[in-house]
């Protein structure tokens, strides 16, 4: 893209870019260059279609981002301000406040009031047009409060109290668009490229040209722009971008890894399953976009409550000249405005934390679901794949005759040479666990498989059978009921039970269960401290194994044995007992619970249907993230309280002084502005993640 250089310092150079650009594309080319490491900021004025670019010249030299700025090509219009911000502030209106009081006591009196009201022409005829347009709204009272100083000839006056509101709503959008930039940062586009095999070639082709099931090729420091899955190679692989974890993980053959994804270290080659639109980067960057258009039902509330304020105000103006007569009271009173700092500081709240909670790998679909979030004191998890992994683990391997010469590790080989031929969890999990132990493939004759309850197969010395316990006493005769106890023992553990025998009886049982996750206990503690004060867990195992997962996890209620559609009526019972009930899950059946709960969280790895239907996601594999989640939903709020009451008891105090005419209309412009620019900047400083002794306190507020 061509460009120009109009001015040029250490760290910062403003250019000119096309008009096209300007047009349409600030959104695409500020991600462009924001990507680069090094590049802090990029704003551009639409009206003069100039770049600033502000960088470290530590850590990226001009050179390269002249060079970047080169190649800027757009992609397509869909990459067209995916969330459009405002644009930049215009400083225009400050320059001119600024000159003219510097200029003001220099000019004659007629010369004075034309440049008065060429300065605060904008101010009035803004304010005419809300009241003809929109009804009373601050911006009417900020023109009358400036309109009359001028009118009386206070034109000093008139002059500094329009530098104060301008320089106030200057920062004020300032603020405002620093939250949209950390948003902005989680939206932007990815125009990276692509190495494709394509007829025997390794050629560069876009990102959003790749195709399903063409194969990538990724090198070091080069970001995956599909879905898909390895095929060969072995790499480290970071997912802080799409996961929020910054530790790298390793990826060979045949595991999944997501677009936005950087290698890091080795070489992949890598079958596209996703790609475009359906790759995740672009699912997260759709849901954080539908998320900010959700106003929550405290954003509306302070809407309304900053539009009635507005009405106090004038009803306070008209009140004290109606006693006083006092005109300069009335311009102080009409500057104290409760409205900027309600209206703006509750959004910028939300969006502060809605990137916190994305920067730690939790996607939350907007302020309301945030509320719901901080409102629940029910949690129920679905078990598998949430209070637990997915995968199944070997955990024991039991030779239950002896004399049939087997020691564990050779009847665990024997087994998994067998199950490597089918593709049941149950039979992944052996292999793996044999894999682990880098046991020797032992050699077997044809396999015989009957679905869902076992297999068989000749080997040297006679045929092998590995199946249910109901498969193989009822269809091959054969039982285990001497050893009933050592079952007993195993089942009531929880763990699903593999049994094998031959043509002469039983010969072991292979144990398995599912893998807790490493942080639940922790995760399930520290919710505890955030106010959840019921923790349930829904699962169709037996009776014995959820029992024991619960006895371990110490959860308050156990449902065991029950069915899909089940789910979403227990919730709902929950729900008729006063509780507020939120719903943690992972499968498609998992959907009407999800629906049916007040607030509906799907774990990383769950199914998309499960995802569609949540409110929030995690897209960090973490069940802390949860326990994140919950915290920077009652944080945020609590800022939002704390914003509320300053806002109300500050600007109460400055009307007051008003009414008493202890402010003229400049220091109630300036304490007025000063309170606003506070109340953003605590919110946009927004929740974080603190120690559970503060995560108690928040909870109980």
């Amino acid at each position: 893209m061509p460009y120009r250089i109009l001015h040029e310092l250490p760290g910062r150079m403003r250019v000119r870019v096309q008009p096209t650009v300007c047009g349409g594309l600030t959104e695409t080319l500020r991600s462009w260059l924001e990507m680069l490491d090094g590049v802090e900021e990029a704003r551009i004025n639409v009206r003069a279609c100039t770049l600033v670019i502000q960088f470290d010249p530590q850590q990226v030299p001009r050179e390269r981002i002249l060079d970047r700025l080169v190649a800027f090509r757009p992609q397509s219009a869909t990459e067209q301000n995916l969330h459009p911000e405002s644009d930049d502030p215009s400083i225009t209106p400050l320059v001119r406040s600024v000159l003219t009081l510097l200029l003001l006591p220099l000019l004659p009196s007629s010369a004075q009031r034309v440049a008065t009201f060429l300065n605060i022409g904008t101010k009035l005829l803004k304010g005419a047009d809300t009241l003809i347009n929109q009804g009373v709204k601050v911006e009417v009272l900020d023109a009358l409060a400036v309109g009359l100083s001028a009118g009386r000839g206070k034109l000093y006056t008139a002059n500094v109290t329009d530098f104060l509101l301008t320089l106030g709503e200057y920062f004020e959008v300032r603020t405002q668009q620093q939250s949209d930039r950390m948003l902005r940062r989680l939206l932007r586009p990815q125009p990276t490229a692509a190495w494709v095999e394509r007829g025997g070639e390794l050629i560069q082709v876009a990102s959003d040209q790749v195709r399903t099931g063409e194969i990538i090729v990724v090198g070091v420091g080069e970001t995956i722009s599909v879905d898909g899955q390895v095929v060969a190679g072995v790499a480290l692989v970071n997912q802080a971008a799409v996961t929020g974890e910054d530790v790298p993980v390793a990826c060979e053959a045949p595991k999944r890894v997501v677009a936005g994804s950087v290698l890091v270290e080795g070489r992949l080659r890598i079958k596209a399953i996703r790609v475009g639109e359906d790759t995740t980067a672009a699912r997260i960057s759709r849901f954080i976009r539908s998320s900010l258009d959700q106003a929550s039902e405290t954003q509306r509330l302070a809407d309304v409550l900053a539009d009635n304020r507005v009405y106090l105000t004038l009803g306070a103006a008209g009140a004290v000249y109606a006693v006083t007569r006092d005109l300069t009271r009335v311009q102080s009173v009409f500057l104290v405005d409760y409205s900027c700092a309600l209206k703006l500081g509750t959004p910028v709240a939300f969006k502060s934390g809605l990137y916190e909670a994305a920067r730690r790998g939790i996607l939350i679909k907007g302020g309301e679901a945030m509320e719901r979030l901080a409102e629940i004191d029910t949690l129920v998890f679905d078990k598998t794949g949430t209070l637990t992994y997915s995968a199944l683990e070997v955990t024991d391997v039991v030779v239950l005759n002896r004399s049939c010469d087997y020691s564990e590790e050779a009847l665990l080989a024997l087994v998994a040479s067998v199950e490597e031929h089918a593709s049941h969890p149950l039979s992944q999990a052996v292999v793996e666990a044999a894999r682990e132990r880098d046991l020797q493939h032992i050699s077997h004759g044809e396999v015989d498989y009957l679905v869902a309850h076992g297999l068989s197969a000749e080997i040297q010395g006679g045929r092998i059978i590995v199946g249910s316990r109901h498969y193989i006493e009822e269809h091959e005769g054969i039982h285990f009921n001497a050893y009933e106890s050592r079952l007993a023992s195993l089942i009531n553990d929880g763990k699903i039970l593999l049994y094998i025998a031959n043509e002469r009886g039983p010969i072991g049982l292979i144990a398995l269960r599912d893998t807790l996750r490493t942080d639940a206990a922790a995760a399930l503690s520290k919710l505890r401290t955030l106010g959840i004060d019921r923790l349930v867990m829904i699962s169709g195992d037996r009776r014995e194994k959820a029992d024991s997962l619960g006895r371990e996890l110490r959860l308050d209620d156990i449902h065991a044995e029950v069915r899909p559609e089940e789910k979403a009526e227990l919730i709902k019972a929950l729900q008729r007992d006063g509780r507020r009930v939120g719903f943690v899950g992972d499968g498609i059946n998992d959907g009407p619970a999800l629906v049916a709960a007040d607030i509906g969280i799907a774990m990383s790895g769950g199914a998309d249907l499960a995802r569609a239907s949540a409110d929030i996601v995690l897209t960090d594999d973490r069940l802390l993230a949860l326990a994140d989640a919950r915290e920077i939903a009652l944080g945020t709020l609590s800022v939002i309280r704390t914003n509320f009451n300053a806002t109300v008891g500050i600007n109460t105090a400055i009307m007051a002084g008003a009414l008493m005419g202890r402010l003229s209309p400049a220091a109630s412009a300036l304490l007025h502005n000063g309170t606003t620019l506070a109340v953003l900047v605590n919110a946009l400083r927004g929740a974080r993640v603190v120690g559970d002794d503060r995560a108690r306190l928040i909870a109980k507020s």
